[in-house]
């Protein structure tokens, strides 16, 4: 349950007139990870400053320099629903105990610049998000990977594969999954829950379905939100499915490509800027969109590259842009065409509608640097008065078409390489810090691009054990 919560007295008063016995308080890693610690709520004041080891997060601070602060943002006090004692949940912002400032590497931090840089320009005083993150529910999941072995399994009633087991029949084809009714979808009663849940916890949520992929691939939409609100709403989003999932004896998870030959989960994210109850983006030019709106694309499209180090930030989201399984790897725009990075969604010709929608994003992003960084490269287009070109009105996917255009880089070490080269515009304003930026790029390669590249693959025995 959300509490309206404005000031450290109303969090008082909240722990007080809901009996709550434990206090959490959450923070967000540089990649995108939740982390928390809990006390009894005598031992909480929400004017306090909380330490903690900052060396032991990813990211952060090195050993010698470890000490660091966190405040709570009485804003998103919550009665934990996840909790069976009475849980009173906090996010908070990270902070620097020798300066007082800001952290300069703390994800949130970084989202509220980029709002802040917005106002500051005097072009728009809101950016509205709203994130399409799918998600696999799997019924059990094993996996390991050491110096002489490898390998994984997943596994879920519902898929094809277990077609030859005895059973009811009902099983979902490979890219079959789009819109089935039960006793093909097995886990509307479960996403209800999950809708439920968020709902209880004050995430908007406008509908909910099974997705194209087999095997339990689902997504819950929730209703746009400012950046800052939008980025916490994701992280308690994975929060939530994670732990109903778990309730029921499921597993989720957000990694974009857990399936091989099928597709993968995005989170297609849409953007649209207002000022004041102005929205910024309808107009008379192509699909109703404004100058500034096609400006905005054309930053986008320029900056995509580096942009997809942060939004699609997992060497495992280079197995899903890929073509043939509806994932835009083309560097174009157009209306309803949804094998292009930029679509213009033409369910609705109200200017409050008009709104871009990226869809080279995944869930395993940071959603408060995934979203900060797109809208630094939107407002690098309005400046600069970037064109986007003409729009795509053909079928990227076809073969005779995929090779008159530009895709997306194709691996992960390669967008770090982009965002090495291009990232000035992310430093506008301070919203990001040539640190962070540069710790980010060190970590993915040595601990993520590397990992994967030094590694055999199974695949690999497969084709050349006998050679």
């Amino acid at each position: 349950m959300h509490l309206n919560c404005k000031t450290a007295d109303d969090v008082r008063a909240a722990i007080k007139d809901l009996g709550i016995q434990i206090v959490d308080v959450k923070f967000t890693d540089l990649f995108g990870q939740w982390h928390h610690f809990s006390m009894p709520f005598e031992e909480f004041d929400p004017e306090d400053e909380l330490g903690f080891d900052g060396s032991s997060i990813r990211g952060f601070q090195s050993i010698e320099n470890s000490d660091m602060v966190l405040r709570v943002d009485p804003t998103t006090a919550m009665l934990d629903t996840v909790c069976a004692m009475p849980t009173l949940s906090l996010i908070c912002d990270v902070y620097e105990p020798l300066t007082g400032e800001a952290y300069s590497r703390d994800p949130r931090r970084v989202a509220r610049a980029a709002e802040e840089h917005l106002k500051s320009l005097g072009i728009a005083d809101t950016i509205y998000v709203g994130p399409e993150a799918e998600f696999f529910v799997f019924d059990a999941v094993s996996y390991e990977s050491s110096r002489n072995s490898a390998g994984y399994y997943v596994d879920s009633d519902e898929a094809p594969w277990n077609s030859g087991e005895m059973g009811l029949g009902h099983k979902i084809g490979w890219k079959g999954g789009y819109f089935p009714v039960s006793p093909y979808d097995t886990l509307q009663d479960l996403r209800s829950e999950m809708v439920r849940t968020m709902m209880a916890a004050g995430i908007d949520i406008e509908v909910h379905h099974h997705e194209v992929a087999t095997a339990g691939q689902c997504e819950i939409d929730m209703k746009f939100k400012p950046l800052l609100q939008m980025a916490d709403q994701v992280q308690l989003y994975k929060y939530i499915v994670k732990n109903v999932a778990k309730r029921h004896g499921k597993t989720v998870t957000f990694m974009p490509k857990p399936l091989f030959e099928d597709n993968g989960s995005g989170m297609h994210t849409h953007q649209s800027l207002w000022k004041g109850d102005e929205p910024l983006f309808a107009g008379d030019a192509y699909a109703g969109l404004s100058q500034m709106a096609l400006w905005y694309i054309g930053g986008i499209l320029k900056h995509i590259n580096s942009l997809l180090a942060f939004s699609a930030p997992l060497t495992n989201s280079y197995r899903r842009l890929v073509p043939g399984y509806e994932a835009p790897v083309v560097i174009a725009y157009s209306a309803r065409n949804r094998s292009a990075a930029v679509r213009i969604p033409m369910y609705s010709q109200s200017p409050k509608a008009k709104r871009i929608e990226f869809r080279c994003p995944d869930p395993g992003a940071n959603p408060y640097l995934a979203f900060a960084a797109m809208l630094m490269a939107g407002l690098d287009g309005i400046k600069n008065q970037i064109d986007p070109g003409p729009a795509a009105e053909m079928d990227l996917f076809e073969e005779e078409n995929i090779a008159k255009v530009e895709q997306v880089k194709g691996s992960l070490g390669e967008v770090l390489d982009a965002l090495e080269e291009d990232h000035d515009y992310l430093l506008e304003g301070g919203v990001f810090t040539p640190d962070l930026i540069q710790a980010y790029i060190e970590y993915k390669r040595l601990n993520e691009v590397d990992a994967v590249r030094l590694r055999p693959h199974p695949q690999e025995f497969v084709m050349y054990y006998g050679i």
